[in-house]
């Protein structure tokens, strides 16, 4: 009996200091994770910090953001798993396997993720660009992202068109040739002349020749504002060729007033400008 007695009484600490280094190890594997996952943010904060500065495509910065973050984040989670005394080797074996068997039911998936990295490789066009593709990949590059390409529509709505679709499919770009995008604002002071304003401008920019048109590139004559002041604010955007820009964008300012007051509505301030995205 006194023998058990003293046994247990050795066992007892040996016990308690092994089950404190595994909670310590344990503590140390949550530290490293949560610090971890923290850099990986702020490393991925100042690389698009550090992108932006630069004079690359802006297309770029979000993809390699991702890339390094989740990078970091690989290396922090394998790092935890050394801590708690998991073999690594084993477990990235393990992934490995996993991961085969995941791009097998994903292969969608990581079509568009290649055909991303080679948008950005290649760069048949940037964003700005006004591009062409089959279904909905018509409008404005906003953003190439691992999976989709961001695109703004000429209604001004975005749409989300997956990589493999740009990447295996005729796309004309627009920009590459030397179109701008051309701005005529426009004030009427009756709301109730609204429908009949955005008709007699709608015809105003079907007459003039120098507008393109075209599924992507067609006119847009919309509403931008209602001013608590009264009136309406309405804005023609169009796209014409570079050269032709400054000529195209006065007489459309000077033949919108006469139009609209020919057609009996009141007319306001008539302002032009050229859009953000265009492009020499």
């Amino acid at each position: 009996m006194d023998d058990l007695l003293t046994r247990l009484m050795h066992f007892q600490p040996a016990l308690l200091a092994t089950i404190a280094y595994d909670v310590l190890h344990i503590i140390v594997a949550a530290a490293i994770l949560v610090v971890g996952w923290w850099l990986s943010n702020r490393i991925g904060a100042v690389f698009a910090k550090a992108f932006a500065q630069t004079h690359a495509d802006p297309t770029l910065a979000p993809m390699l953001k991702a890339m390094g973050t989740w990078a970091v984040r690989v290396v922090v989670f394998v790092a935890a798993l050394s801590e708690v005394g998991i073999a690594t080797a084993s477990v990235l074996a393990a992934l490995g396997a996993a991961g085969l068997a995941i791009g097998l039911a994903l292969q969608g998936t990581l079509q568009n993720i290649a055909a991303g990295i080679m948008l950005l490789m290649l760069r048949p066009f940037r964003a700005g660009d006004v591009i062409e593709g089959s279904g909905a990949a018509a409008g404005i590059v906003r953003e190439v992202g691992l999976f989709t390409t961001r695109i703004e529509r000429s209604d001004g709505n975005a749409v989300f068109v997956p990589n493999s679709q740009i990447w295996s499919n005729p796309v004309i770009n627009y920009s590459s040739g030397g179109t701008e995008r051309i701005e005529v604002d426009v004030d009427i002071a009756q709301r109730k002349d609204v429908d009949a304003a955005i008709g007699e401008l709608k015809k105003l920019v079907a007459d003039e020749p120098r507008v393109l048109t075209g599924t992507t590139l067609a006119p847009v004559v919309s509403v931008t504002s209602y001013p608590k002041s009264g009136g309406v604010k309405l804005r023609i955007a169009a796209w014409v060729r570079a050269p032709d820009a400054p000529l195209a964008q006065d007489d459309l300012k000077n033949h919108a007033r006469e139009a609209l007051q020919q057609a009996g509505c009141g007319v306001g301030a008539v302002t032009e400008e050229l859009a953000v995205e265009s492009e020499a």
